[in-house]
């Protein structure tokens, strides 16, 4: 699941945190499940399971607030985080994709259009990844 990005997809490694520049816009594994109202281990078994994704910051296991919509995750991504994974991107490197600015889709990134009505093209682009 976390395997190494394929050479000709590299990517700058972490310290090049992408995501939300504040701090506030992500959350703890704890507040993931309290958010869900669900248990921490739910959390761990979703994220296992590609529904969720979350990497290290700061040594804690965060994800970004915004694909955690209300007390659900956001409907697509569980997809697209397949889709990645299919295409050989660890959690970094698909967390970077997701957020990646991209003018062409509504609120410059896929993880912004995902919650509105681009989502399929956000799954067709990262399906198209594995090609």
């Amino acid at each position: 699941m976390t395997d190494s990005v394929p050479a000709d997809r590299a990517v700058p490694g972490p310290e090049s945190a992408t995501g939300p520049a504040d701090a506030a816009d992500w959350l703890t594994l704890p507040d993931v499940a309290e958010r869900l109202d669900v248990s921490i281990s739910k959390v761990h078994q979703m994220i296992r399971d590609r529904e969720l994704i979350a990497v290290r910051r700061d040594g804690v296991r965060r994800m970004p607030a915004d694909l955690v919509a209300n007390e659900t995750v956001l409907k697509h991504l569980p997809g697209v985080l397949n889709l990645l994974t299919d295409a050989g991107y660890d959690d970094e490197a698909a967390l970077r994709w997701l957020y990646e600015p991209d003018d062409t889709l509504p609120g410059a990134s896929p993880a912004k259009a995902l919650g509105g009505d681009q989502a399929r093209e956000v799954k067709r682009r990262a399906q198209a990844l594995g090609f």
